[in-house]
């Protein structure tokens, strides 16, 4: 059960972050209709996210493809999209494609031709984006921005993918100064991409900023923002995986 001392805590959680969200997207002369809030709801339960689901929260991102599914069947998203924003295993694709709206975190030409074969069996066309390794980490899963040309050739090849924009997650040992850094990194590499992409989609989507950044991702143009902790407060993992 989710008391009523926690609705009112989430509920002012996110008020606090929709006005950070609005007042960065002014600073950068920018409409803040246009940046959606996702909850990155990792580990909360079905109780937790459907209490959530009332507020104003965009759009919901899971990690875990078992907790998409769980998710999803119980409606806990109250009829608002949901994302896989995660690593997703090549043999799990048949469980995300079709439930997610938009699978965020593409990183190799294996897992378009997967995501492609499920899609087509499924009978529909699979919105992606592509998750770029923006600090080199080597701890991190995406793809090296180099290999983002090859990555987008592949993907316009699939009749059934439609890649929608790029994903990252800078490395968490940067300092404000360097995460802004790579944020506009990946703004230009969204305009690069955007300028030489091969099918009849816009690549307008560039996720990027969690918590502790995302009035700096906004800043340097970012339309989705993922938020956990600051929304439900620290997480509890427990026997979650």
């Amino acid at each position: 059960m989710i008391s009523e001392e926690q609705r009112a805590r989430m509920a002012e959680n996110v008020a606090v972050i929709r006005e950070r969200m609005a007042q960065a997207a002014r600073e950068a002369g920018r409409d803040p209709a246009e940046i959606l809030l996702c909850a990155a709801c990792k580990t909360r339960t079905v109780e937790e996210v459907a209490a959530s689901a009332a507020l104003p929260i965009d759009l919901f991102g899971e990690n875990h493809v078992q907790e998409l599914v769980e998710k999803t069947d119980a409606g806990a998203y109250g009829g608002k999209p949901g994302h896989f924003i995660g690593h997703l295993q090549t043999n799990k694709v048949n469980k995300v494609v079709g439930r997610a709206a938009l699978i965020e975190s593409v990183d190799s030409e294996r897992l378009l031709d997967k995501i492609e074969n499920a899609a087509a069996h499924a009978g529909l066309v699979q919105e992606i984006l592509i998750e770029i390794n923006i600090g080199g980490e080597a701890s991190k899963s995406g793809i090296d921005p180099q290999t983002l040309w090859t990555l987008l050739d592949a993907a316009a090849a699939h009749p059934h993918l439609r890649v929608r924009g790029l994903m990252a997650i800078p490395p968490a040992d940067a300092s404000p100064d360097e995460t802004r850094r790579f944020f506009a990194r990946m703004r230009e590499l969204l305009t690069s991409a955007e300028d030489r992409h091969l099918t009849d989609s816009r690549l307008d989507i560039l996720s990027m900023g969690m918590s502790g950044d995302y009035p700096d991702a906004i800043r340097e143009g970012a339309t989705i923002v993922r938020i956990g902790t600051a929304i439900y407060g620290a997480r509890d993992y427990g026997n979650k995986v």
